[in-house]
Formats: C-alpha cells, sequence, structure tokens
C-alpha cells in the first residue's frame, strides 16, 4: 500500500490519504517509538466514548517511518476557520461544545495528569530549586480525578467538518480534574508565544486573550478557579518545550 496526497502536516507526523475512508499519520523519522505508541494506546482507550473524533485503527512501520491509521475526517482546522472569519465567539462555542462532551467521559486507563506535570516540572532545569518545590506543593493540593483530559485542546486540534466540530491529536490525553484541561486550554489559546516579528503582533496578542475569555464564559470557568492549575502548567511547560 502507498500513501496518497498530503492532508495536513504539523510539528512531529504528516497526515496522508490512505485507504478508503481512512488516513495515515506518518510520524517523523526518528521520532520516538513510545510516544508514538503511547498516543495509539490513548486513541484506542477512547474510542467507544461518546465525543466526536476519529477512530484509531493499528500501527504500522512505513519506510522507516511508524504511523498511525486514524478515520478520515472532511473539514478545516478550527484554528484557519477563527483566522478567516475572525468570528471568535463562535470560535469558542465550537469549542466549548465539543469540550463539555469530553469531560463528561471517565478514564483510568491512561496516564494520571500530575505525573505529566510532575515530570515535565523536574525536566525544567532552567527553574531554580526554590520554584520547582514551591510549584510541585501547589500540584499536590490540586485534585484528582477520572475524568478524560484532552491535554491538548486548542483550534488547531480541532477539525470543522459540515458544521459540527471534531477532536484530534490524542499523545497527551490524561485522567485527572477537568478544571486543568480546562487550564491547559486557556494556556494553549493565550500564552503561548507569537513571533516577535509577526505582522500585527499585538492584534494578535489582542486575539489571543480575548478567545481565552470568551472560551471561559462558554465553560462557565473564572480565571479564579484556574489560577492554581495556570501556575503549574506554565511552570511545567518550561520543561515539556524548552526551547519554545
Amino acid at each position: 500500500m502507498k500513501y496518497g496526497k498530503i492532508i495536513g502536516e504539523g510539528n512531529t507526523a504528516t497526515v496522508f490519504e490512505w485507504e478508503e475512508g481512512t488516513v495515515l499519520k506518518l510520524f517523523d523519522q526518528g521520532y520516538p517509538k513510545n510516544a508514538v505508541e503511547r498516543e495509539f494506546q490513548n486513541a484506542k482507550a477512547i474510542n467507544v466514548m461518546n465525543f466526536a473524533k476519529p477512530k484509531a485503527y493499528e500501527i504500522i512501520c512505513y519506510e522507516e517511518r511508524m504511523g498511525i491509521i486514524y478515520d478520515r475526517v472532511e473539514g478545516e482546522s478550527l484554528l484557519d476557520w477563527v483566522l478567516k472569519t475572525g468570528d471568535l465567539q463562535g470560535c469558542a462555542e465550537y469549542m466549548a461544545m465539543l469540550h463539555k462532551t469530553i469531560v463528561q467521559n471517565r478514564v483510568s486507563n491512561v496516564p494520571d495528569y500530575k505525573e505529566f506535570l510532575k515530570s515535565n516540572i523536574l525536566n525544567a532545569t532552567s527553574v531554580n530549586l526554590m520554584e520547582q518545590e514551591g510549584v510541585l506543593k501547589i500540584l499536590d493540593r490540586l485534585k484528582d480525578g477520572d475524568t478524560l483530559c484532552h491535554g491538548d485542546f486548542h483550534p488547531g486540534n480541532i477539525l470543522l467538518s459540515n458544521g459540527h466540530a471534531m477532536v484530534i491529536d490524542f499523545m497527551n490525553v490524561c485522567h485527572g480534574d477537568f478544571l486543568y484541561d480546562v487550564a491547559r486550554t486557556v494556556f494553549l489559546v493565550q500564552y503561548t508565544p507569537v513571533p516577535v516579528e509577526a505582522d500585527d503582533r499585538e492584534t494578535l496578542l489582542r486575539f489571543k486573550r480575548t478567545l481565552a475569555d470568551l472560551y471561559l464564559i462558554e465553560m462557565n470557568v473564572t480565571r479564579e478557579m484556574i489560577q492554581d492549575y495556570l501556575s503549574v502548567i506554565i511552570t511545567a511547560r518550561v520543561g515539556e518545550c524548552p526551547n519554545e
């Protein structure tokens, strides 16, 4: 079987047409095998859950690269849609409607969100020891839980198909408190960097802040409710993405 045309490209993988009704998400050469296997196991764990997503079928090795076969979904990313339309309110509504269906699910056979955060905090070698210890104490106080958390929920990982939103990318799926997943989304939407040389940088920064605010309103969550989660996520991100 040979893959067809490119459907999408990300930081770690390229998505190609595959057999009828499916796509091949082919990871970059040298991408860690355990990370591919983790995404596949996460995707399999949630296959039967009741929210909109492509189903995962199998892992394959193709031209010395690892890949996962998923259902094919026709549509555009919510990120492309909102950049094209400027409809921040509509984007927030799509995000919240889908996210609410995800966090209604309960799961235990995926990683614990606290372990994910703790590992990245300990990897944040540029953060001084006293600050690390303080953040770990905050993490310890946060709620445990068995709520399904996507872990990477943002407009770039949401596809719009015939007016319906569907989530993709299951690398960071975990279980925990739903406020963690809301806080993680706010971080990814608002706090991830905009290149200094970007055109209309100030406009983009306001765009990101406004979208995060509108999303929180739609989720019926205040910034006060996620304050501790955000502080932990911000420090953990230093270890997760040291070059960001």
